[in-house]
């Protein structure tokens, strides 16, 4: 049994998706969760003959029940308590995890990162055996252009030409499901990226390609990309986001090859995630 933690989100209903479709057992856990009789495509749902437990990882003990019978964890960066989580996994019998971190632990340790960075060092001393990724920006943080999009064909965000390599998150599932399956990953940290950098300017261009229809890109400042972010994000996590997009390392400006060492072929673009998420922004 694999119990995946964030099952309704980008990456974990991609990867509870996959990993059910190759016959692997699965716990789908989530704070709102339904059961398997509802339809994969609802955002609370998931497949047929996957299990769907609500728990929440910030009150470890909600997770005594998905873990039963359990083999692997895929953890989320959430909670303040992962020794707590992993204490629980191990005496439910887990032998391994894998972390889905962030690629700012690497390129810019503390700050923003540190609680990412915790998770990781608690990992790294649970006695189970483990995988840490870490992902760059996701391909589907576009959706925050869903609405303007659909409403007026316009793409806002701030540092219209600087390029990173933002990472599908069907790639990461991927990765997560052929860590999750395969034994010689013990130990192991993969960077995941894109296959090449891409600029605001250059999504919200290839979105427009997706749908069929011109959107026009709109530069925001710094400060009203700031105060935009600040509505659903704590101010440390918003000043670390907007210097990572605005004033990138080199480090966090290149490709990445464990993408394509782990699953034998390379990233998906950006263009490929538009594509298939093309009706969120007609």
């Amino acid at each position: 049994m694999i119990v995946v933690t964030g099952a309704t989100g980008n990456v974990g209903r991609a990867l509870v998706r996959t990993l059910a479709a190759d016959g692997h057992a699965v716990t789908a856990v989530a704070r709102h969760i339904q059961n398997s009789d509802v339809p994969a495509g609802v955002p609370t749902g998931v497949p047929t003959g996957v299990r769907a437990v609500a728990a929440d990882l910030g009150v470890p003990t909600t997770l005594d029940a998905a873990l039963t019978g359990a083999k692997s964890l895929f953890l989320l960066v959430a909670g303040d308590d992962p020794a707590g989580v992993l204490a629980r996994a191990k005496a439910a019998g887990v032998t391994k995890v894998m972390l889905v971190s962030s690629q700012g632990v690497g390129t810019r340790p503390g700050g923003a990162y540190a609680h990412a960075a915790r998770f990781e060092q608690a990992v790294a001393a649970s006695g189970l055996e483990y995988t840490i990724l870490r992902s760059g920006g996701l391909d589907s943080n576009a959706f925050a252009w869903a609405e303007p999009i659909r409403a007026q064909r316009l793409a806002p965000a701030p540092f219209a030409e600087v390029g990173l390599p933002f990472v599908d998150p069907d790639d990461v599932a991927a990765v997560a499901a052929a860590v999750l399956a395969e034994d010689g990953h013990d130990g192991a940290t993969y960077v995941l990226t894109g296959p090449a950098p891409t600029t605001p300017r250059q999504r919200a261009a290839a979105i427009g390609k997706a749908i069929g229809a011109p959107v026009t890109f709109v530069e925001m400042t710094r400060e009203e990309a700031r105060a935009q972010m600040s509505r659903f994000m704590p101010p440390e996590v918003v000043e670390g986001t907007l210097t990572i997009l605005g004033e990138p390392t080199p480090e966090e400006q290149m490709v990445s090859p464990d993408i394509e060492r782990v699953l034998g072929r390379p990233a998906q673009p950006f263009s490929a995630w538009a594509q298939r998420n093309a009706a969120a922004f007609r």
